[in-house]
């Protein structure tokens, strides 16, 4: 049989697919077909590339059989598995090589034998025949499968484990009674009702796991079990303690975590033995108290997630670990005399929490976060062997005066506090982290860095620092420090001089200050710096001296005004680099780039003209983004296939939980289920839970072991409601969320379902699942409603959370973050961050940043959806002239705002009433840990628009203007694969060509235009831009792979009414008609448009790299007019404008699309 047998990628050795013909080679009807070939653990997976997906396979053991060359056929292998009933299969191999490979495993293989059997996971619905033929097995493990109570199982007489969790047993298998050398058995998830009489014949065993069954009572035999060490109790339906369990002399352990139990009687424990009692995720409110004498035994203690309003720990005289988080304890009473690490956060909290007598000579951990405390326990500078003291998210206004003292405490977390001031007596401490983070702190104690020899990690973003202390008294420091965090200060230039001390520095984020310069000659000082972030300043260069930087791998220095590109390329250990939202207009490189670099961002930069040669030199970087090119060449076309939605814009992030491969697919194909669904349901809510149904059924074989969280938000407008307002649909599922900003405030769009939520736990709890000391399902994962995972259901479902809100003028922005985001900062922190950013993508970007600057080494992803909703949601009666010519108010600084937004109360410009209007600027950034700090942000540029006459700017009747076309991008935070579904069982991804680490897709902006008229009200000046004169009529070229898109039809008259020539151009008037903004765009800011994100074409990859540069298409992808066919094609063309200039039928049906080829 297998030694290890998963489809985990970790145990598959070999893999193909190849011509197989199973039994003798001389029988006729067996025929050569061909089939998926896996070489696992030690055995050969046989099944057809469609029965692959749906767990539909054939096992052939190789321990004991053999391999064999087949000298009548050239490259084929015979493999046979032994005992009576063996079987045969002819593998037929490409090439001589990997018939070699192949040979070679599988001898390996043959030779072995075998006494560990895992087959987890398999689907089995009974026990292979094969499997009873060994007489040396082991260890079993037959965990999430299908199986019934088999009473063949005392045919191993060796057994010493045997897993058999998760399956269909339904009764207690008796025949596992019979096998005298089991030492560990796991009858876990089983729906089993009661344990056998005959369970105490197994007199050998030691560990004994019931979890998550429907058990209330234990049968008096398991007495007999003397040597029975560890009893796994939990989630069952006890009320109380067994009595049985007192005639166990040998239990250490006993878990009943997610019982029944409402009351914790103390004499229960009087007379067992066990040192470690779980009784989490219980229902006790009381505490019965006994004589302390009598529970000596008992050394750790774990009562989290209980209704305990008082806990009297120092009961337990001996207690040495207490768990007793999310509780609403008040008052906490511990005995110090062996006492080793406290773990008491999410409490009720008061201003003296926690009392300890004696003061703890032994504990070493201590954390009180996230209570309401007021005040630091004095007790704890006495602590001799105090490492680690957490006390963050308090109410905590000063810290002890002697804590900065200790000559133990090596890590103190105290962010999130109320610290107007750290203690001014620092004493050569050998504390190592620092984090303070969240505080009202002007200044650190002057001696900090110079007393503190050992201080490696600083964290104090989020205060009001103006100057640091200094790091030595003379040009030799003795400074150790490696990273600072000094994110979201005050800080200005005179602080510069005073980091060059800090000679071991390898991370220095400073963004979002007030930094004007950085010389040159302090940043050569730094020579040890591997990452530096520079975001959110006034900066205007970066100095040349990062060339002396050898170690370099990081430069994050996006929102500044920096004009000239620095020499970062000629580092060699460069990854990332992002100057995006600044001033560039050019950029210089070396003759060859830095061989780790993975990313380089220049979106957002107005000036900044690439020449071919550029272009190409950048083309094989993983993750290059810029802004699309302003003008189109004449000789350039592409073909896109269009289908009509209307008045709809989708948003979406996606997280992977550990893995690449879900995020991927998520993104790939999410938006086509939901395109289909909106053909299919009417209601909002019904849409959105159908598309995430639908889509984990379209995950296949991806989402069997893997998952991924995922929040979309979608804005529809109802096109049979004419007086109707938009309307915003959000759905989530696992830890990405979404928020709605609405008069400055934050508005929840999307819960997190975990265990925490009373309704989920019951839910997941009626399916026997399990929560682990990690507070995962089964181990798994910590949210109950999560893509993936199919495995773990019913337990863990991808049924999303939906919210649906109508917009209003209240309305500004939303925002969908990944876990990385919301776990650094909180709902109102990130809305007042960005509330006053007025460029999409700088918002965006900030966000990502702070939360770096804030700790997070999570992946991060962040989306800014800016809105502008009028008074009246939908009055399509008088008509509204077009703005009058001239340039609305744009900010000249780098990084500055498609839309512009008053900077008192951060409210956004609305038309007048009578129009109705909603339009929004979208952009994502996005942050993944494998390259450091790294950032990137992608925001799709706006098109001009002018109001319509009479009608509302999206209303679909409404719909006889220019369409145009831009590229957006949606990103993940993860290195792609290549794994997608298989093409013979599902049709290829439609519309998606990667880049590195992010999926390009496309926008399509509906735009609508009105008749010319000689008045404007102020409202439109700040809104819209004046009416571009026509660009060449050919569309922009695409990067390499063809995208779908939802829109209208695209004409050749639309697109050359709906472009603007270039940046700056100035028509015969001398009035600039067209203009770049400080985001990147180089279309003219628009009145309102929609904008839906579609992913459309399988990922490709091309010689050059993953794609050519924006500007430079491959010759694959453009549409070639032959010169003979070129008068022709032009006719069409012009025919087919003068039928877009006619009226639209009234009979068209819903999905009517048309092109002009």
């Amino acid at each position: 049989l297998c030694h290890l047998i998963s489809f985990g990628s970790e145990r598959v050795q070999l893999s193909g697919t190849y011509n197989v013909r199973k039994g003798k080679l001389q029988l006729p009807v067996n025929r050569w077909t061909r089939r998926q070939v896996i070489l696992c653990g030690t055995c050969l997976i046989v099944s057809s590339v469609k029965d692959s997906h749906t767990g539909k396979m054939h096992i052939l053991p190789l321990i004991g059989g053999k391999v064999e060359e087949v000298k009548k056929h050239s490259h084929c292998l015979a493999f046979s598995s032994a005992g009576p009933q063996s079987q045969t299969y002819y593998v037929s191999f490409d090439s001589f090589t990997e018939h070699l490979r192949w040979h070679r495993h599988a001898a390996k293989m043959v030779s072995q034998r075998i006494n560990s059997v895992d087959l987890s996971c398999c689907s089995l619905e009974q026990l292979p025949p094969n499997l009873f033929y060994s007489q040396d097995l082991t260890h079993l493990n037959l965990k999430h499968n299908f199986l019934p109570t088999d009473h063949r199982l005392h045919q191993f007489s060796r057994l010493r484990s045997l897993n058999l969790s998760n399956n269909q047993l339904g009764q207690f298998p008796v025949a596992i009674c019979d096998i005298p050398t089991l030492t560990e058995v796991n009858l876990s998830c089983n729906y089993l009702t009661n344990v056998g009489q005959a369970v105490g014949s197994m007199t050998n065993l030691q560990t004994f796991l019931l979890d998550g069954n429907c058990l209330s009572e234990l049968p008096s035999e398991l007495g007999s079990l003397q040597r029975l060490s560890y009893l796994g109790l939990s989630f069952n339906q006890f009320t109380h303690v067994p009595q049985v369990l007192e005639r166990l002399a040998s239990m250490e352990r006993l878990c009943m975590a997610g019982n029944s139990l409402d009351t914790l009687v103390l004499q229960s424990f009087r007379l067992l033995r066990v040192k470690h009692v779980d009784l989490r995720l219980n229902k006790i409110r009381v505490v019965v108290p006994d004589e302390p004498d009598l529970l000596r035994h008992v050394t750790q203690l774990d009562v989290r997630d209980n209704g305990l309003e008082e806990l009297d720990a120092s009961l337990f005289p001996r207690l040495e670990v207490l768990h007793c988080e999310r509780n609403h304890i008040a008052t906490l009473k511990v005995k110090g005399s062996v006492l080793k690490a406290v773990y008491a956060q999410n409490n009720g909290g008061s201003a003296s929490p926690v009392r300890v007598s004696p003061v703890p000579s032994t504990l070493t951990y201590m954390d009180i976060s996230r209570n309401r405390m007021e005040a630091v326990p004095e007790w704890l500078c006495e602590i001799k062997k105090l490492e680690v003291l957490d006390i963050s998210h308090n109410l905590v206004t000063e810290l002890p005066a002697r804590l900065l003292c200790s000559s133990s405490l090596r890590k103190l977390s105290a962010g999130h506090n109320h610290l107007q001031k750290l203690p001014e007596r620092v004493e050569r401490p050998l504390l190592e982290v620092l984090d303070v983070q969240h505080n009202q702190l002007a200044e650190l104690p002057c001696n900090l860095f110079l007393k503190s020899d050992s201080l490696r990690c600083l964290n104090a973003s989020a205060n009001k620092l103006e100057h640091l202390p200094p790091s030595s008294l003379s040009e030799e420091s003795s400074s150790v420090l490696q990273e600072l965090y000094l994110t979201n200060n005050r800080l200005t230039d005179k602080c510069v001089p005073l980091l060059t001390g800090h000679t071991h520095l390898r991370v220095l984020h400073m963004a979002y200050n007030y930094l004007h310069t950085f010389p040159a000659s302090k940043m050569a000082k730094l020579e040890e710096l591997e990452e530096l972030d520079l975001s959110g300043n006034r900066l205007k260069t970066v100095p040349t001296t990062i060339m002396n930087l050898r170690r370099m791998h990081t430069l994050i220095a996006h929102s500044n005004t920096i004009e000239v590109f620095p020499e970062v390329m000629q580092l060699m250990e460069m990854k990332c680099v992002d100057l995006s939202c600044n001033e560039l207009s050019e950029i210089s490189l070396p003759e060859n780039l830095p061989p780790k670099l993975q990313e380089l961002d220049l979106t957002g930069n107005p000036r900044l003209n690439l020449d071919h040669n550029t272009l190409e030199h950048l083309n094989n970087i993983r993750c290059f983004r810029i802004d699309p090119p302003p003008t189109f060449s004449a000789n350039e076309a592409s073909v896109t296939r269009y289908a009509t939605l209307q008045d709809t814009a989708l948003y979406g992030v996606f997280d992977g939980d550990r893995n690449v491969e879900v995020p991927y697919l998520l993104q790939c194909t999410m938006n086509d289920v939901l395109a289909e669904e909106l053909h299919k349901t009417k209601s909002e809510e019904e849409h959105m839970t159908n598309t995430f149904l639908v889509m984990q059924r379209k995950l296949g074989t991806a989402g069997q072991k893997l998952g991924g969280s995922a929040a979309l938000c979608h804005i529809r407008h109802d096109p049979t409601d004419p007086g109707g307002c938009f309307t915003l649909t959000a759905a989530n599922v696992g830890k990405c969320q979404a928020i709605l900003c609405r008069d400055g405030k934050p508005l929840p769009l999307s819960l997190l379902h975990s265990v925490g939520l009373e309704e989920e736990y019951r839910r997941i709890r009626q399916h026997n699942a399990i929560i682990t000391e990690d507070n995962k399902v089964n181990g798994v994962t910590d949210s109950t409603r999560i893509m993936g995972y199919s495995f773990l259901y019913p337990a863990v479902i991808p049924r999303p959370y939906v919210s649906k809100v109508t917009l209003t003028p209240q309305d500004e922005f939303f925002i969908l973050g990944s876990r990385g985001l919301w776990d650094s900062l909180s709902q109102m922190e990130a809305v007042e961050a960005v509330r006053n950013v007025p460029d999409g993508l700088a918002a965006a970007k900030k966000l990502c940043t702070l939360a770096q600057g804030y700790g997070c080494t999570d992946s991060l992803c962040a989306v800014v959806v800016q809105l502008s909703v009028s008074e009246d949601c939908c009055s399509c009666d008088a008509p509204q002239p077009p703005p009058s010519p001239g340039l609305g108010g744009y900010p000249s600084s780098g990084g500055s705002s498609i839309k512009e937004r008053p900077s008192g109360d951060g409210s956004l410009p609305v038309p007048p009433s009578s129009c109705s209007e909603i339009s929004s600027e979208i952009s994502t950034s996005e942050m993944s840990s494998e390259v450091g700090s790294t950032a990137s942000s992608d925001e799709p540029p706006q098109s001009s628009l002018l109001p319509a006459r009479g009608c509302c700017s999206l209303h679909p009747a409404c719909l006889s203007g220019s369409f145009q076309r831009q590229l957006s991008s949606a990103t993940f935070s993860s290195a792609l694969s290549d794994n997608g579904l298989d093409s013979e069982d599902e049709e290829p991804i439609a519309g998606v060509f990667s880049n590195g680490s992010r999926v390009e897709v496309e926008a399509d902006i509906h735009c609508l235009r009105a008749e010319a008229s000689s008045s404007s009200s102020s409202g439109w000046e700040r809104l819209l831009a004046p009416p571009p004169p026509p660009p060449p009529c050919t569309p922009e070229p695409l990067e390499e792979g063809v995208e779908l898109t939802l829109g209208e039809a695209e004409t050749r008259e639309q697109r050359e009414e709906g472009w603007s020539v270039g940046s700056g151009r100035k028509g015969d008037d001398g009035k600039t008609l067209g203009k770049r903004r400080g985001n990147g765009s180089v279309a003219p800011q628009e009145k309102s448009h929609n904008l839906i994100e579609v992913a459309a074409d399988a990922p490709s990859k091309k010689g050059g790299g993953y794609f050519t540069a924006p500007a430079q298409p491959d010759p694959d992808d453009q549409f070639i007019i032959p010169p003979e066919l070129e008068e022709e094609v032009k006719e069409i063309m012009k025919q087919h404008q003068q039928k877009q200039q006619k009226a639209p039928s009234p009979d068209q049906p819903a999905d009517y699309y048309d092109t002009p080829l």
